[in-house]
């Protein structure tokens, strides 16, 4: 809008047209899809914090002793029980696919489509790999009797705050997975080099995918770090 036209406008109006511009032109440039991945990160930042904070209050307030993590996530090797061996190999599995993932992006960038393809599978993997280890923890404190509403190790409130806080983090991962699978096929098929268009969108494919991936999948890492954290060494 021109300067004239800007006059034209009523005092309000003149503001809040020249707000609009000055808007624009600072998010001018800005990738359309890097931009709304962040607004979703901060959202479940929001969400995941949330779960967090309640944990926090619910175990503070609680006048049932709480469970014993070391023992409850123990797991026996050779007879002996080795406190949190489970919760540790999922923890490294994970942030050592967050590594193959800041890999993946760097290649992407340099074009090297074979190293990107490569990296990304081994990061899907990893992930895969976790949620396997997350349904055998599951199905090992459902054996032992622990469920939402019940808990044979001490107060009641920790069944229903483990599966949901690790249960939602899950889903996560789940759908990271699935989109890594997709993203590594579109990788090595050279997608990415051709600049074909995606299956939900017009748009046409780049490597700027890969780095948004990418951005989602070191928020779910990062998230895991807290959880781990505050759920099993607390």
């Amino acid at each position: 809008m021109s300067d004239n036209n800007l006059n034209n406008l009523p005092g309000g109006f003149k503001g809040m047209a020249q707000d609009m511009g000055s808007d624009q032109t600072a998010f001018k440039g800005v990738q359309w899809g890097k931009f709304m991945m962040w607004i979703f990160l901060l959202s479940d930042t929001f969400v995941f914090s949330c779960f967090l904070i309640s944990y926090m209050k619910g175990r503070s307030s609680t006048v049932v002793d709480w469970p014993n993590t070391s023992e409850v996530f123990s797991l026996h090797v050779g007879g002996v029980p080795v406190p949190l061996l489970l919760i540790a190999i999922m923890t490294f599995v994970l942030i050592t696919s967050s590594g193959t993932m800041a890999l993946a992006v760097k290649y992407g960038y340099e074009k090297n489509k074979k190293m990107c393809a490569w990296l990304v599978l081994a990061t899907a993997i990893g992930g895969l790999t976790f949620v396997g280890m997350q349904v055998f923890e599951w199905s090992k404190l459902i054996h032992e009797g622990v469920r939402p509403w019940e808990n044979p190790f001490g107060a009641k409130q920790f069944g229903s705050f483990f599966f949901m806080i690790t249960g939602f983090h899950g889903v996560h991962v789940s759908i990271g997975v699935i989109f890594l699978f997709i993203f590594a096929r579109k990788t090595f098929r050279g997608d990415f080099d051709t600049g074909k268009r995606g299956f939900f969108t017009s748009q046409k494919s780049d490597y700027v995918a890969i780095e948004i991936l990418g951005l989602y999948w070191h928020f779910v890492d990062l998230v895991w770090v807290f959880i781990f954290a505050f759920f099993y060494l607390w």
